[in-house]
């Protein structure tokens, strides 16, 4: 059975992109799993602090929930036409060191999801997270892209993804990516 590891790229508790990862793991085929990680608790990037002390726990953990995933997708908002900076720093942790970013990365099978308040449904972010894949060589999925606009209407006041025409979209973007997943994977 294929295992997704979902990344929410926001700290907030009630973000929209939280939500969207909690609905596409209620999405999901049959045969598959999302598990939502979580970025909170990793410090600003600082190459003294990892000298001085290695690697917090929290990217130590994350790390290992990745490399241990057969997939990844990334939720991501977007700040100013972008990546979150909070999302990039956990990146740029859990690529440390560089000689670890085969075991995490190297030919992981990912996907970029996102929601936002505006109506530019996170295109601008998504597109912006290729360079990165690529760096990190990790295997992007181009059978769909995923964007939810006006995040305000789509989920409900319980943070259920209420726009049955955003759930359909999802519910088809999962079952491309986890047979995406599963073919990579032979799982």
């Amino acid at each position: 059975m294929p295992v997704i590891l979902g990344l929410p790229g926001s700290l907030r508790r009630e973000s929209f992109n939280g939500r969207l990862l909690a609905a596409a793991a209620d999405l999901v085929p049959e045969g598959t799993s999302l598990d939502i990680a979580s970025i909170r608790g990793i410090p600003l990037y600082d190459g003294d602090l990892e000298a001085a002390e290695g690697l917090p726990a929290a990217v130590r953990d994350l790390k290992d929930r990745i490399a241990a995933a057969d997939g990844l997708l990334i939720a991501t908002p977007e700040y100013n036409n972008s990546i979150p900076g909070v999302v990039k720093n956990a990146i740029d942790w859990l690529s440390r060191p560089p000689g670890d970013v085969a075991r995490v990365f190297r030919g992981k099978p990912v996907a970029v999801i996102g929601a936002t308040t505006g109506l530019g449904a996170t295109a601008l972010a998504q597109a912006a997270w290729l360079p990165v894949v690529r760096a990190l060589g990790m295997q992007a999925w181009f059978g769909g892209r995923l964007g939810v606009p006006s995040a305000r209407q789509a989920f409900d006041d319980q943070g259920r993804l209420a726009d049955e025409q955003a759930r359909e979209r999802l519910r088809a973007f999962m079952a491309d990516f986890s047979a995406f997943v599963a073919r990579q994977t032979g799982r």
